[in-house]
């Protein structure tokens, strides 16, 4: 399976999970294939703040974004109104949920460990509820 058809099934399998618990939320055409499209989902829910998502996945202990697809998404986020949330899904670990800002600089990428990502991300139900 290719690393787009991967990212293609872990963004459905949120998109799912969000519906599923009653927010409303469309995957983004062309996310991950071009630099037009800023993030991966839009989530919204009566009574609750909307967010624009970032999907990330891996098999490794680190997951690594480009400083540049961060500046786009923190900025079409801020543009449209909606807070900025990144979603990673290590294997074997389940969903955990971080704030853009909570990544760290690794000099030409930023970058979350898992063992960060499990002390100060949340999980589903802390951040969607």
């Amino acid at each position: 399976m290719s690393n787009k058809a991967k990212g293609s099934r872990v963004e459905r399998e949120l998109l799912s999970l969000l519906t599923e618990n009653g927010w409303r939320c469309v995957r983004v055409a062309g996310s991950g294939v071009n630099d037009l499209s800023p993030c991966d989902l839009m989530a919204g829910k009566l009574g609750k703040k909307g967010h624009t998502i970032e999907v990330k996945s891996s098999k490794k202990n680190s997951i690594y974004i480009t400083k540049g697809q961060i500046e786009d998404f923190i900025l079409f986020s801020n543009m449209i109104g909606l807070t900025p949330v990144i979603a990673l899904r290590f294997n074997y670990e389940g969903w955990l949920f971080i704030d853009p800002e909570q990544l760290e600089n690794s000099g030409k990428n930023w970058v979350i460990s898992l063992e960060k990502a499990r002390k100060e991300g949340k999980r589903f139900s802390q951040f969607f509820e």
